[in-house]
């Protein structure tokens, strides 16, 4: 399976396709019907295939992108590819993938977070806002906290749901990362009441991010 080629691959792919996960991942806005573990599964296979990556990305299928991510070397690609990419996946999972897997390993993530946080398309945009949330969490020194809760609390509340997503995240994590900035982290959180009711399993922290604060700093014991 490791030397497969791209119509082998596809034909792997479509014997995957499930009715019943399609449903599902469709309410969340995916279109694709393959079983993640089992997408995981030939991705182990194949190993690293830069190339096939390319050509598996480029067919444009939802299921057949995840899997380029998987098998890709994040490194190799250029930033200009990279910002193309973005701008081509247009599902929530293939843009997180993307992002998480890709473009937080490659040399170009720093310059693509500053071009893509003030870009017009707001699915763009929220991309720029998790890789500025991994730099809250991991290398905030260079970053003005104070100007990211200000452009929060302005916009956050009529953003649209994706962008509105990754700010509230990007909330969070300054309120849990950062003590001195805490307080109105929280205070912007329940005054904008962003993801307040939103549904939460049993066992799973709430997205609002007053809970989502106060859970993770009980968590790290209060630091």
């Amino acid at each position: 399976m490791s030397g497969a080629s791209l119509a082998e691959v596809m034909a792997e792919l479509a014997a995957l396709e499930d009715p019943k996960a399609r449903a599902v991942n469709e309410r969340h806005g995916d279109d694709h019907g393959v079983n993640l573990s089992k997408l995981r599964a030939i991705a182990k296979r194949l190993k690293t295939r830069q190339e096939l990556a390319r050509e598996l990305w480029r067919t444009g299928d939802t299921a057949a992108r995840l899997l380029a991510l998987l098998i890709c070397r994040p490194k190799a690609f250029e930033r200009d590819e990279l910002d193309a990419m973005l701008r081509e996946a247009r599902t929530p999972k293939v843009q997180d993938w993307l992002v998480n897997y890709v473009v937080k390993k490659n040399p170009h993530a720093e310059e693509l977070r500053v071009a893509w946080f003030a870009d017009s398309d707001p699915v763009v945009a929220s991309a720029g806002w998790a890789l500025t949330t991994e730099r809250v969490a991991k290398k905030p020194d260079g970053l003005d906290l104070p100007a990211l809760l200000d452009a929060i609390e302005s916009e956050m509340k009529d953003a649209p749901d994706r962008l509105q997503w990754a700010m509230n995240h990007c909330l969070a994590q300054i309120g849990i990362e950062h003590a001195e900035y805490r307080t109105r982290a929280i205070a912007i959180g329940e005054r904008l009441e962003v993801l307040k009711d939103y549904p939460t399993s049993p066992g799973c922290t709430s997205p609002f991010a007053p809970v989502w604060i106060d859970e993770m700093v009980r968590r790290q014991g209060g630091k």
